[in-house]
């Protein structure tokens, strides 16, 4: 039997979401064995302590590949990175998805590699408006997924909460921000939500404010609030993220 050696220290070890049946599935595909995986990896990609059993422990999912070993084993697999990877949360899993070295997005967006890599561990952005679209250009980073990775989805949600519960004209500014979207799509879409949260709380009074079910309706609609925004978003603009401005 295989044993799992346990691999040395490696600068990137928060690997992204890894898609451990995806692995297993293109293996399979290809007629290879983990013995086949493994030698791959070491021979053609120089990674000495991949063995069958790691291999294995990957596809079962009690271990995960960090960046080098993911950008290796799709080599073997013949695959990009993002075929066994599942969505990606933070930006440095949209990077390693795209197979992209961290020295190339630093540059792209016009950074010291060592300030970019500390966002990346914090999660908080602080570019500026150019340098906003340039990341998500390179990184290929749609509306929803660039607030996501910025860590403005938290701050983004506290002002659609006030837009619906008090005046949404108050919040254009600054959800426009925060958002890679055009002013008049933000406008838009807080009237809305507005409209249809304050319709919700309506009902509640209809029901002589005793009934839950109008209630719960509300609680839940401020609950999904981000989801609900980028929905509502997406039926604007046919589901092309109409009015995006890239960052």
């Amino acid at each position: 039997m295989w044993r799992v050696r346990p691999p040395p220290p490696r600068p990137e070890s928060a690997g992204p979401p890894f898609d451990a049946p995806a692995a297993r599935r293109l293996r399979a595909g290809l007629g290879m064995g983990p013995e086949h995986v493994a030698h791959g990896m070491r021979v053609s990609y120089g990674l000495p302590y991949v063995t069958p059993g790691l291999v294995v422990a990957w596809e079962r999912g009690t271990a995960a590949p960090g960046g080098a070993e993911l950008t290796a084993l799709a080599g073997v697999l013949w695959c990009s990175p993002g075929e066994l990877i599942s969505r990606p949360r933070t930006l440095r899993e949209h990077r390693v998805a795209r197979g992209i070295a961290p020295e190339d997005v630093a540059h792209a967006v016009g950074m010291e590699l060592r300030g970019y890599l500390r966002t990346e561990e914090s999660g908080q952005w602080r570019g500026d408006e150019r340098q906003s679209a340039a990341l998500a250009r390179v990184l290929e980073l749609a509306p929803p997924e660039f607030v996501a990775v910025t860590g403005r989805e938290a701050p983004l949600a506290g002002l659609l909460r006030g837009a619906v519960t008090t005046r949404w004209q108050a919040q254009v500014r600054p959800v426009t921000r925060l958002v890679p979207l055009d002013r008049d799509v933000v406008a838009e879409v807080l009237r809305e939500l507005h409209l249809d949260y304050q319709g919700r709380m309506a009902a509640t009074l209809g029901w002589g404010g005793g009934g839950s079910g109008a209630g719960d309706s509300g609680r839940e609609f401020l609950d999904r609030i981000v989801e609900n925004f980028w929905a509502a978003v997406e039926s604007r603009s046919g589901g092309e993220g109409g009015g995006d401005r890239g960052a």
